[in-house]
């Protein structure tokens, strides 16, 4: 049976409206081990032929039978597969890839191949001569040792036919000689060697000739019979056990072995264009950066709502002498009603469903300790405050309602005047000076943290009836907390303190607008949704930005895939197949997003630190943001890899070997 038997053969390139016919009805057998030399003029059709035997091309009609296989019924997968372990090409200008050793280009097949009869690439090397080369790249190379390579690459597998397309083409005289030679002891050993050629020189060399001309043979002529050496015939049987449909089709794609494989060839592509990995990285980073640091801000800003919340006391209503308007002016709080002492009694003993109420008289004054000076916030308060905003004190204790009605002079101090005052020594039992007026210390406040620009570790507490008539000389208080049982009763409550003090202070019914009644709960929530709705827009930016940055990474990769062209075509030569270049080019995205995602952790957590540090934002980082920045890269990246991938291993493979 023959190794390759071709039946009126035809290869017709449709050119727009031209028709270009370069093989037509050939018809050929060729048996193993013979070493064929077609030839003929530029435009002949030489290329075309060998193109089809090599199952880079597909003829337009006719029956192409690989040891009576029809090659037509086979998919691009099996052809693939055929290529890598039956045929090996040398190639005019060699293909070899610039970034890789040339121990590493002969060893290029194995990645598409399970490697069971592939020969040791350092021997093969050895072989063609290169033992003092295995380790130089194709620029360290002559012309005729980078053929070698070429050589020595085509034969890791141990392939029946050896294809070589104008193999000494541009070489001198003595690497031309060098490289006949090598394929002529090839031949020997029971290798079919089809090469084509122009030179008549290197015709001679082969032991059968076919002339080509438009397209047709025009002769073909066999110069001496091949006679194989005992034990040198390489049987065409072990083609039949090479599995072209891939019976472990997912253990052989997903294998550990070819997984590791592609990301090898990923990064070393990578590592050869290090500015526009660098570029592609960079926004990723960015993206991944600015994720984090936005979300770590929108979380430190909720903890922070949540902290003043809590300080706030639940179920509360905050009573507040109205505003009184002229002409579109604001007049000075409290200028129409003023409220006492007497209403926060009246409250808390009339008005139904409340828990606690406190007044609270503010004002600021100059605190002295052993020689050293703080000005501060003062406010006076009833006993109840700690339960109310729920701030007991950290260390000590609040003073009593005793206390409040005989105007002691005790204070509860908060932590930025302890650290003013007292630095690291305990305050407690301590005298301060306010405004001159001896105050002992009998508690520390718990740190609440700052609002804005105000402290609220900056205050003293003391009892109202010494604010007033002791310290700050006034008879009106500012504002009333009251704490309502249950939260269903809000509105009722507040509907019968505003007509308490309404009957109070003697006021028309129409006067009610006087009296401001702030329902805190409803205030807390809509600074929550704010709080919520300020994090998502900034984590929506952010995410924009990561987007923008994988729009970079397809157009990076397009742009990857244009000026890789030929060594995609040379892949796909030497066996890959579709999903091979699929996977390699969408796992170079991935390790673009992977490694930008790495970095952009680093650099989010260092932003976010800094805003923290020099802008006293409150920023903090969740375990959650980390993982969602992260695993959205590495989607990004899989997503807008996916176009560029599937782009790359729709190349037809002649094709792409002849792209300039």
């Amino acid at each position: 049976m023959a190794l390759i038997e071709l039946k009126n053969i035809s290869k017709t390139y449709y050119l727009g409206q031209i028709n270009v016919v370069a093989v037509e009805n050939i018809s050929l057998e060729i048996t193993e081990g013979e070493f064929i030399a077609i030839m003929g003029p530029s435009g002949s059709g030489k290329s075309t032929l060998m193109h089809i035997l090599g199952l880079l091309d597909k003829p337009s009609k006719g029956n192409y039978k690989l040891t009576g296989k029809e090659v037509s019924e086979l998919t691009d997968n099996e052809l693939a597969v055929l290529r890598n372990r039956f045929i090996g090409f040398v190639f005019q200008q060699f293909n070899l890839l610039p970034r890789m050793s040339a121990r590493e280009n002969v060893a290029l097949p194995l990645i598409y191949s399970d490697g069971k009869m592939s020969t040791d690439e350092i021997l093969l090397l050895e072989k063609v001569g290169l033992k003092d080369r295995i380790n130089h790249k194709p620029n360290e190379l002559s012309g005729g040792q980078q053929q070698k390579v070429a050589i020595a690459r085509a034969l890791i597998n141990k392939p029946l036919i050896i294809l070589a397309d104008e193999p000494t083409g541009d070489l001198d005289t003595k690497s031309g000689k060098e490289i006949i030679d090598i394929l002529k002891n090839l031949n020997d050993t029971g290798i079919t060697v089809i090469m084509v050629t122009h030179e008549e020189k290197l015709a001679e060399y082969a032991k059968r000739i076919i002339r080509l001309q438009d397209g047709k043979i025009i002769s073909d002529r066999t110069v001496s019979s091949r006679v194989f050496p005992a034990g040198k015939t390489i049987t065409m049987a072990h083609l039949e056990n090479i599995p072209l449909k891939h019976k472990s089709n997912m253990v052989s794609i997903f294998g550990i072995q070819k997984i590791g494989n592609y990301f090898s060839q990923a990064i070393r592509s990578l590592l050869s264009n290090k500015t526009r990995s660098i570029l592609s990285i960079l926004g990723v980073l960015i993206g991944v950066a600015s994720v984090i640091a936005m979300l770590a801000l929108g979380t430190g800003a909720r903890e922070e709502v949540k902290k003043r919340i809590s300080s706030l006391g639940s179920n509360l209503l905050v009573v507040r002498p109205g505003s009184q308007r002229l002409g579109g002016i604001s007049l000075e709080t409290g200028s129409v009603t003023r409220l006492t002492l007497q209403d926060v009694n009246e409250i808390e003993e009339k008005v139904f469903g409340i828990d606690k109420v406190a007044g609270y008289l503010t004002g600021r004054g100059q605190v002295v300790y052993s020689g050293k000076n703080w000005n501060t916030r003062i406010e006076g308060t009833t006993a109840d405050y700690p339960d109310i905003r729920n701030s007991h004190p950290e260390t000590g204790r609040f003073f009593t309602k005793s206390e409040t009605i005989n105007r002691a002079k005790v204070a509860v101090i908060g932590k930025t005047v302890v650290k003013e005052l007292f630095g690291d020594k305990n305050p407690l039992g301590e005298f301060i000076k306010i405004k001159g007026i001896d105050f002992q210390v009998i508690g520390v406040l718990p740190e609440k943290g700052a609002t804005g620009f105000r402290d609220e570790d900056d205050e003293i507490v003391i009892p109202i009836n010494t604010a007033m008539y002791r310290l700050l000389g006034r008879e009106y208080i500012d504002y009333i907390d009251v704490q309502v049982i249950n939260s269903d009763l809000m509105d009722n409550v507040s509907e019968r303190i505003k007509k308490l003090i309404v009957s109070l202070h003697r006021l028309p019914e129409s006067k009610t607008d006087t009296i401001d009644i702030r329902n805190m709960a409803d205030i807390q929530e809509t600074v929550t949704q704010t709080v919520k709705t300020f994090s998502f827009l900034l984590g929506s930016i952010a995410f924009v930005s990561l987007l923008v940055g994988g729009i970079g990474i397809m157009n990076i990769m397009l742009v990857s895939v244009t000026e890789r062209t030929r060594e995609i075509g040379l892949r796909k030569a030497i066996g890959a197949n579709n999903r091979d270049i699929l996977f390699q080019f969408i796992i170079e995205s991935i390790d673009i997003c992977v490694l930008g995602g790495i970095i952009g952790i680093i650099f989010g957590f260092g932003f976010s630190f800094a805003l923290s540090k020099f802008a006293n934002w409150s920023t903090k980082i969740s375990f959650q943001s980390v993982i969602l920045s992260f695993s959205f890269s590495v989607i990004i990246g899989l997503i807008f890899g996916i176009w560029p991938a599937r782009k790359a291993s729709k190349l037809n493979p002649i094709e792409a070997l002849r792209y300039e």
